[in-house]
């Protein structure tokens, strides 16, 4: 009995063991574990340094940016490319295994069942949404609903993690954005077009100012996709002027041009509707219905409307 007990209690110590394994296991790899492919330690710290701290991000990273690191030769580059592709498959994806990963996208719950039905379950993590509308849509109390979800637990429509709400309004700037904990189950970018209207003016700066803002899109997907986090940016709109408008169509459209048009995953429309009731759009997304879903701004929230 004795000797039962104690092998019962080795096999239920090995499964603990394993799980805890496979819990580090899940998530973004560390960068120190190229070193088990002979990358030194100090080229590691070299990449930590310059904001690379996953394999998953050095594995994104173009070979012209790991070349600007001091001190990565061309032949390190190589072998640190090698060693990152051997833990993070880059290669061909069938079918199956993409819709493998698909099943393991979480929905964080909007707060509202109707808007959460056109959305099939909500936000979705590992992708780029974008919500635009004019002032008052609701664009700001809808993140800050997110914020609160996102941090319930699974059942319940939550991430089991916490938010990060970055205000361009204030200090922030798209280069501070160098690395997100894992922690973290919602990124918000309100606004992220806000800055670039007022440090770009003119047609001058148009080409300067698109190709600054692909960059900060590339950076913000980057991260989707190396921590699997929901990255939600709000955008600002501008007034239609030529004479289509006044006609047909609508009387807005969203900055950015077609740089934030093929950045965003999912494009959400917001308007205002009667007193506290806004509209949701879905403008374009690769896995959604075009509908559209009304939802309350209340003082706990966003909600469903309540008739």
């Amino acid at each position: 009995m004795a000797a039962m007990a104690g092998q019962q209690q080795r096999q239920q110590k090995g499964v603990t063991e394993q799980e805890e394994i496979d819990d580090v296991q899940q998530g973004p790899i560390p960068v120190e574990q190229l070193q088990t492919s002979g990358i030194a330690a100090v080229d590691v710290k070299k990449l930590k340094d310059a904001g690379l701290c996953t394999v998953e991000a050095v594995a994104y990273s173009p070979r012209k940016e790991l070349l600007q690191i001091k001190g990565i030769s061309d032949a390190k580059v190589d072998k640190i490319i090698e060693a990152a592709s051997k833990l993070v498959p880059l290669g061909f994806t069938s079918a199956s295994q993409l819709h493998a990963q698909r099943l393991e996208i979480i929905q964080i719950t909007s707060g509202s069942r109707e808007l959460d039905k056109i959305l099939e379950g909500g936000i979705e993590t590992g992708s780029i949404t974008e919500l635009y509308g004019e002032f008052r849509s609701g664009k700001t109390q809808l993140c800050h609903t997110l914020c609160v979800t996102c941090q319930l637990p699974l059942d319940q429509g939550g991430g089991e993690g916490k938010a990060l709400y970055i205000d361009a309004e204030g200090t922030f700037r798209p280069q501070r954005l160098l690395q997100i904990a894992d922690r973290f189950a919602l990124m918000i970018v309100d606004s992220a077009t806000a800055l670039y209207r007022t440090d770009f003016s003119g047609r001058g700066e148009l080409s300067a100012r698109q190709m600054h803002l692909a960059k900060f899109l590339r950076s913000l997907q980057k991260l989707a996709d190396e921590f699997g986090v929901a990255v939600v940016i709000t955008n600002q709109v501008v007034s239609q002027v030529d004479g289509s408008a006044m006609f047909a169509g609508p009387q807005v459209k969203p900055i950015g041009g077609n740089i934030m048009a093929h950045a965003s995953t999912t494009r959400l429309a917001l308007r205002k509707g009667r007193a506290e009731e806004r509209i949701c759009k879905v403008i374009s997304s690769p896995c959604l219905a075009e509908a559209e879903a009304r939802f309350q701004i209340s003082p706990e929230g966003v909600t469903d409307v309540k008739d």
